[in-house]
């Protein structure tokens, strides 16, 4: 589903991302871990063409993306979950899911995506004609999930689902993950939670100092002692 070989990202003179390599097979759920600073959310807008890149590729379905627009992706099957969930915050609740129907096949299922939301969070139902920006965090979440939903993606990007929210909310948002990966969908998941990340996730990538610093399933890194110790332990 998502090849990167050897993906080189920079900001002017810094370099942010050096030599990225990983793979996200058709149906998979993985995760990328790390420390603030590490280069994950710059790895995310890389994927999504948000950024540019100075070497190296990325693939979908066998298909080099590396030079298309964020526009051009979105044909590909490509959503995006953006860190701070980005809404339209003087937009309604519905207003804001509809911006997902941006593709033309996604246009044409508009009201059953609408009624598969609501039916997904039933409070963004009750509440669909109110403003984003006065809803409370955890619902703002479920609005930019069912925002990317609404286009009816093959490949999920997520980053930092779990900012910022309640233990309840966050709880809430990783099943939400795990019934939308079990629904068909690849997702490539960004999270500095590594417990709630390594509990649904079926490979685990680390990533450090703009790195991959170690690969692997969840089973795999946890018996590595300093991977364990530095990103598993106590408060993760």
């Amino acid at each position: 589903m998502l090849k990167i070989e050897n993906l080189h990202v920079g900001y002017g003179d810094a370099t942010a991302l050096s030599d990225v390599s990983l793979h996200l097979d058709k149906g998979e759920l993985a995760c990328m871990i790390g420390p603030n600073g590490a280069g994950k959310t710059t790895l995310v807008n890389a994927i999504a063409r948000l950024l540019p890149i100075r070497s190296g590729s990325i693939a979908i379905e066998g298909r080099d993306v590396s030079r298309l627009t964020p526009q051009e992706l979105c044909d590909y099957g490509v959503a995006i979950i953006p860190e701070g969930r980005r809404l339209f915050t003087s937009m309604t609740v519905e207003e804001n899911l509809e911006i997902g129907c941006y593709r033309p096949a996604a246009r044409g299922l508009k009201q059953q995506s609408l009624a598969r939301i609501y039916e997904m969070f039933p409070v963004l139902g009750e509440r669909r004609w109110q403003l984003a920006g006065t809803l409370s965090g955890g619902q703002q979440q479920m609005v930019a999930i069912g925002r990317a939903l609404m286009a009816q993606p093959k490949l999920l990007l997520i980053d930092e689902p779990s900012l910022g929210l309640a233990p309840v909310i966050i709880k809430q948002v990783f099943e939400t993950i795990s019934a939308i990966h079990a629904s068909g969908v690849s997702i490539l998941l960004i999270e500095q939670n590594a417990s709630k990340a390594l509990a649904v996730a079926q490979r685990a990538y680390v990533l450090d100092c703009g790195s991959i610093i170690a690969q692997g399933t969840p089973q795999e890194l946890r018996q590595r002692s300093e991977i364990d110790a530095a990103y598993f332990g106590a408060g993760n």
